[in-house]
């Protein structure tokens, strides 16, 4: 009865199925674009050579093979395959999983647990892995999109081994061109610049790439002109870039972006600033990092950077987007355009961390204000030269606690403003060394 009902609905074997399913890899060595686990000397051919397959973590970006890697160690292992996804699965689907994997364990056969999105269990979740992992019940084969770091269990971490999947280069695109064309049994129907832009609207994703090369096929029957670039935008939607605000797609551009600042290269911040916006990154979160990259990594080489950081905000805070983005995309050029300096940043960490270990001690009575007269009579304020009365307006007291000695925390570099902040710095040493014997 429930056969006919799939039947009905066009759910039967015979029914039809997307063109990525139809061409998903028979074998481990026809999957693309990720030869350093399943080429001759990759990690998984390796394992397979010995006879020993771990527990594994699949980290990937999606459309790179990970459930078909998985799929194909169990049948290449003579393993039962499970699979569940953690988005739709609960504690009593692993209990199922859990009560089977015994029984055919006793029947001499083991079995390989295939979890996808399993970083989106919860730690109790992850946790009840850990016994059938531990006493091989079971060989957990995870995928995830986010990093296990971050995401996953140390206890699980450690029982597991995490092999990283590529984005699929041009090459393994190319190589999935030759296959759909193959089973297709015709070229595509695309000129050679159409090939190249859908191959850049992939992003890496060979699932997507595949659902693409379908859609060109449908759209253009066979002898019928070939698409070109304009034609193929009309003919299947674009993909937005993989990104995700609370993820590593987020953390990593952000990253990217400080960096090329740090590294006075505007033409790349620009890129991984207009990576992140049209993604879809929250304006005033770039803007903000770019407020601490100008005191982080500018600092007081170049003062003019940090205006031009709180003008982008403001100036986006007044146009909104997308015109006030220009205004974060000058204040990107500007900070990575200007000298670089982390003195400031150094030095403010090191005065941090000596207020955390003499945090108790008292600051010389000398400069302290005496507004009672039992503060007078312990010598509050005593003896106190002020600075503008003094020869260039300077007196060259300690500062420091009594009995901790001057400390050197800010040096400037010889860029920028601050050089001329270390000329000024290394004549008031002068001073102080003279005026204090």
């Amino acid at each position: 009865m429930s056969a006919n009902l799939f039947d009905a609905a066009g759910m039967g074997k015979d029914a039809p199925r997307p063109l990525a399913d139809r061409l998903r890899p028979q074998k481990l060595a026809d999957v693309v674009g990720q030869d350093h686990l399943v080429g001759p000397a990759g990690v998984i051919t390796r394992m397979l050579a010995a006879g020993r397959i771990p527990s594994i973590i699949l980290w990937g970006p999606p459309g790179t093979g990970k459930t078909t890697i998985a799929r194909l160690l169990a049948g290449e292992t003579g393993l039962a395959f499970e699979q569940i996804s953690a988005i739709f699965a609960g504690v009593a689907d692993l209990k199922k999983v859990f009560e089977q994997a015994p029984i055919r364990r006793e029947q001499g056969r083991g079995t390989l647990l295939f979890v996808d999105e399993i970083h989106r269990f919860n730690k109790s979740q992850q946790d009840s892995f850990l016994p059938y992992v531990e006493d091989g019940t079971v060989i957990l084969v995870g995928a995830t999109t986010e990093n296990p770091s971050f995401e996953l269990n140390g206890a699980l971490l450690s029982r597991a081994q995490v092999l990283v999947l590529n984005r699929l280069d041009a090459a393994a695109l190319d190589a999935l061109i030759g296959r759909a064309e193959m089973f297709e049994r015709r070229a595509l129907p695309a000129t050679a610049e159409a090939r190249m832009a859908m191959i850049a609207m992939a992003d890496g994703d060979g699932r997507y790439f595949l659902n693409i090369l379908e859609e060109v096929f449908a759209a253009v029957p066979e002898g019928g002109a070939p698409l070109d670039p304009e034609s193929l935008a009309w003919s299947v939607q674009k993909r937005l870039p993989l990104y995700d605000k609370a993820a590593d797609g987020h953390y990593n551009l952000i990253s990217a972006l400080h960096k090329s600042v740090r590294g006075s290269d505007p033409d790349a911040a620009l890129y991984y600033l207009a990576r992140m916006l049209v993604a879809g990154e929250d304006p005033l979160f770039i803007a903000r990092r770019v407020v601490r990259m100008a005191v982080e990594d500018v600092g007081l080489a170049d003062p003019e950077a940090l205006h031009q950081a709180l003008a982008a905000k403001e100036t986006y805070d007044f146009l909104g987007s997308p015109e006030g983005e220009l205004a974060i995309a000058q204040a990107v050029v500007y900070v990575a355009a200007a000298p670089k300096s982390n003195a400031l940043y150094k030095a403010w960490k090191q005065a941090s961390e000596r207020a955390k270990q003499t945090g108790s001690l008292m600051p010389p009575k000398i400069i302290l204000n005496a507004p009672t007269k039992l503060m007078k009579q312990q010598d509050y304020g005593a003896g106190y030269r002020y600075d503008h009365d003094e020869p260039d307006g300077f007196s060259g007291q300690n500062y420091f606690p009594d009995g901790m000695g001057r400390e050197s925390y800010y040096e400037p570099v010889e860029r920028g403003f601050e050089r001329e902040v270390r000329k000024r710095l290394e004549y008031w040493a002068k001073l102080r060394r003279e005026r204090q014997g």
